[in-house]
């Protein structure tokens, strides 16, 4: 062999050599390429589900805490309510309404204070909003509120079926139906419904006042007499039962007077309507005055 044929016979073998090294590199830089990154991109879109997870969980929480604030801001002036606070309360519900809009729990809420401010056209306004909606019940009570207001007794009882077809286990508005019932002339009507209230709420002060009255004026003394000694009504209250049940029984039609002894208001919905007797019971309505229908408590 010539030593020019052995050179040639090296380089090509040197270039073999260089080409297999050089295809080496490539593949393992390929193989490189194929897995090292592979656990980056792995985590990178962990993190970015993650990221997103956080994101909607984090929206939900925010709406939770939105609708928790609203609620609590409804309490709060349902609170005012309770307190007395009519005037107050229909500035806060400006205020509620302003931030998470009109609803018919603040309608309700605005219904109710409209009645105590003696603004009773707004507040029939306001309740028969609510007509139609889940707090219909409320809608009809508050239109039997009005009703009884004006002396209306036919209307009120009306109104105050609606809503006890709506909310039938209320103890409240069986009561305050019992007291309509009564002030209208349909003494034996009242049984029914104020049996029912007591029943459902036998610890309730006010509607212990509606059954007592009803007692008294059926001619049911005993009776009468047990429930309040049993309930340590005070003397005044007797009197004022007494009194207005004598006259019920005979038909009597109370004349008017500046205070009503026994008056109906608007209560907090869904707490509704309670019995707050006043020192003259049988005093009618009068423009200045609370209805007679028997007696609301504002809050409880």
């Amino acid at each position: 062999m010539s030593p020019i044929t052995c050179l040639g016979g090296r380089a090509r073998a040197s270039r073999r050599l260089q080409s297999g090294l050089a295809l080496a590199v490539l593949l393992a830089l390929g193989a490189c390429s194929a897995t090292k990154p592979k656990p980056f991109y792995q985590a990178a879109e962990a993190q970015q589900l993650r990221a997103a997870a956080e994101a909607t969980a984090s929206s939900a929480t925010s709406s939770a805490a939105m609708a928790n604030t609203a609620s609590t801001y409804i309490r709060l002036v349902d609170q005012m309510q309770r307190d007395g606070l009519w005037f107050a309360s229909l500035a806060h519900i400006d205020a509620l309404e302003q931030r998470w809009g009109v609803s018919p729990e603040s309608n309700r809420l605005r219904a109710d204070a409209l009645r105590q401010t003696d603004q009773p056209e707004a507040s029939r306004r306001m309740y028969d909003k609510l007509i139609g909606t889940p707090l219909e019940g409320a809608g009809y009570h508050g239109l039997g509120l009005l009703a009884g207001s004006q002396s209306d007794f036919p209307l009120a009882i009306r109104m105050l079926e609606q809503a006890q077809r709506r909310n039938p286990i209320d103890a409240l508005l069986l009561s305050d139906m019992g007291y309509a019932q009564m002030r209208a002339g349909q003494l034996p009507a009242a049984r029914i419904p104020l049996m029912q209230a007591l029943q459902l709420q036998p610890d309730n002060q006010r509607i212990q006042v509606n059954v007592a009255l009803y007692l008294q004026a059926s001619g049911q003394t005993e009776q009468a007499l047990a429930l309040m000694n049993a309930s340590n009504m005070p003397a005044a209250t007797r009197s004022v039962i007494a009194d207005a049940a004598s006259r019920m029984a005979v038909g009597v039609v109370p004349a008017a007077a500046p205070d009503a002894a026994l008056s109906l208001k608007t209560a907090a919905w869904p707490r509704r309507v309670h019995v707050m007797v006043r020192p003259d019971p049988l005093a009618t309505d009068s423009p200045n005055t609370l209805p007679t229908l028997l007696p609301a408590g504002d809050k409880p």
